[in-house]
């Protein structure tokens, strides 16, 4: 009995010392909000459930140029980096293709955007009609910049980026027809030559972007690096984000192509100019340092319906630039009589003054929460937040009450696609653009396997994770016996048992059995073991011993 009682002592121990990973699932508690987590890294897209078992995947050619998407059929939208040097548009989060493959992973549609004129880089996003917005930088001449009023000194590349979106409907396999446009460039405004172009008073036209404001940098042609395009189905708005100039933007995206580029049309009146903007006002001369919010932030939309501050923007704050170093989630309300039309005061800053939402972390110095580039957070339906600390490949969802229920390392390094092993530190450079998570009745999800696979790092340990995600109640309705066994596992159940799972005690499945309440484990080596049980949508792990 003794050495029975050492034997499970020891066992114990490992589970114990095991159960604390450097990446994969690294931390979880029963209120994660149960759904699948998309993430784009090196050359794949991933989607995992939250012991970080690999539901489904999908390989590109291309490294991340940045943004993934699942669409409700079932397909997957991606933007790769084309790194062939078709293009000397260069800058982080440079891009190039845009492409769609379907669940299974086979390339359907790919669109190269890319040239010495024009180049995707950041973001895409799927449109409920099928197109696709895409986000591209283009360029314009040093000429063309001075006449729009820029300041000659402030054009050390002899050049500047325009920020372009096109709506793009896709033909055939490669091709696809641009069907809508905006860009900045018609929506600027100088006040520093009156004989060059968009000569006006920057103060009292917050709809248009100051061609000379460079928010404390250098005037580099990359001067505004949008990171982020999101549209709005309900509004028919566009929000964009500019790191550069720590600023947000709403535009509309109901307006022509021709009134996209001019200050009139589209259903809110104002064609392609701001409707609204946040974050920085000292951007239109209303206000200054001290006024300032934003810090580099990355993926403001618009909080889904039938959700926790529906309606409202979250972002996430980077806090770039700033001192102390730290980042924020944020959620605002932007100040409206009636939907989508913002209120503003001339000669005043855009509300609100405050947001509705922080959530941050300066109890040390630095703060351990804290990522100066990429980055992103989510509203779930259970009135979790899941957050995504890009810079540094983390991802983890706090409760209400800002609690952290789970955490999730990416064992991915994004540009060899090297792999770490469970139990050695994350690869350098594991940064991770965004991640999203998806529902269990999202739609893409209906009539596919949805049966996990092995997690994406070398030797998982999921053990912790499958024991923690146990439905309590459920157990209520289950026996196994016996315990310690020498050859079967019986379970005795009052619901019907959907299917059994037995993992080696650091997470590999080794056994599967369907509609039966009965396992044999005489194969299997002496030693403990977790045994999975599911049930209607319901799961129970516990330890069992082979004698």
């Amino acid at each position: 009995m003794k050495n029975k009682l050492l034997c499970l002592f020891l066992l114990l121990h490992i589970i114990t010392s095991n159960s604390q990973n450097t990446v994969g699932t690294t931390f979880i508690t029963e209120d994660v909000y149960d759904a699948f987590t998309l993430i784009s890294a090196n050359t794949k897209a991933y989607l995992i459930n939250n012991c970080g078992e690999v539901v489904n995947e999908w390989t590109s050619a291309y490294i991340p140029g940045n943004a993934v998407y699942l669409l409700t059929n079932g397909n997957l939208l991606r933007a790769g980096r084309v790194q062939d040097n078709s293009s000397d548009i260069v800058f982080g989060g440079q891009g190039g293709i845009v492409e769609l493959f379907d669940w299974d992973g086979n390339l359907i549609w790919s669109f190269l955007y890319n040239s010495n004129q024009e180049r995707q880089h950041h973001d895409v996003f799927p449109m409920p009609n099928g197109n696709v917005l895409i986000l591209a930088a283009t360029v314009i001449s040093s000429a063309e910049a001075i006449l729009a009023g820029r300041d000659p000194n402030s054009l050390p590349e002899n050049r500047l980026y325009n920020e372009q979106i096109i709506e793009v409907e896709p033909i055939g396999t490669n091709q696809a027809n641009i069907v809508w446009e905006w860009n900045v460039k018609d929506h600027l405004i100088q006040d520093i030559d009156n004989s060059k172009d968009n000569f006006g008073d920057v103060s009292m036209n917050p709809g248009k972007l100051d061609i000379n404001f460079l928010n404390g940098g250098s005037g580099t042609a990359n001067w505004l690096h949008f990171n982020s395009i999101q549209y709005d189905e309900i509004l028919n708005q566009i929000v964009i984000s500019s790191r550069n100039l720590s600023e947000i933007y709403i535009i509309d995206h109901s307006t022509t192509t021709t009134e996209a580029a001019t200050s009139s049309g589209g259903t809110y009146g104002k064609g392609g100019d701001f409707l609204y903007r946040w974050g920085n006002p000292q951007s239109y001369r209303q206000g200054s340092e001290a006024d300032r919010i934003l810090y580099g932030q990355h993926y403001p939309h618009y909080i889904s319906q039938g959700l926790n501050d529906e309606g409202k923007l979250i972002l996430f704050n980077n806090g770039r630039d700033r001192t102390p170093s730290f980042s924020e989630v944020m959620i605002i309300e932007p100040p409206a009589t009636i939907p989508g039309f913002y209120n503003y005061t001339p000669n005043t800053a855009f509300g609100p003054t405050n947001a509705d939402y922080i959530y941050e972390d300066q109890s040390a110095s630095p703060s351990p929460f804290y990522s100066s580039i990429v980055s992103s957070a989510q509203r779930l339906p259970n009135g979790n937040t899941l957050i995504c600390e890009g810079q540094f490949g983390e991802i983890f969802e706090i409760d209400s009450n800002d609690n952290k229920v789970w955490e999730y390392i990416n064992p991915v390094h994004n540009l060899n696609g090297n792999i770490s092993s469970q139990g050695d530190p994350p690869p350098g450079v594991n940064i991770l653009f965004r991640a999203i998570k998806y529902a269990p009745d999202f739609p893409a999800f209906i009539g596919r396997d949805l049966t996990p696979e092995m997690p994406i790092e070398i030797n998982p340990d999921i053990s912790s994770c499958l024991l923690a995600l146990s439905n309590e109640n459920f157990d209520l309705s289950i026996t196994i016996y016996p315990v310690p066994t020498q050859d079967f596992i019986n379970i005795e159940s009052t619901i019907s048992i959907d299917k059994i799972e037995i993992y080696t005690i650091t997470g590999s499945k080794i056994i599967e059995r369907r509609n039966s309440n009965k396992v044999d484990l005489r194969t299997l080596e002496k030693g403990m073991y977790l045994i999975k049980i599911h049930s209607k949508g319901n799961t129970m792990s516990k330890k069992i011993i082979k004698q």
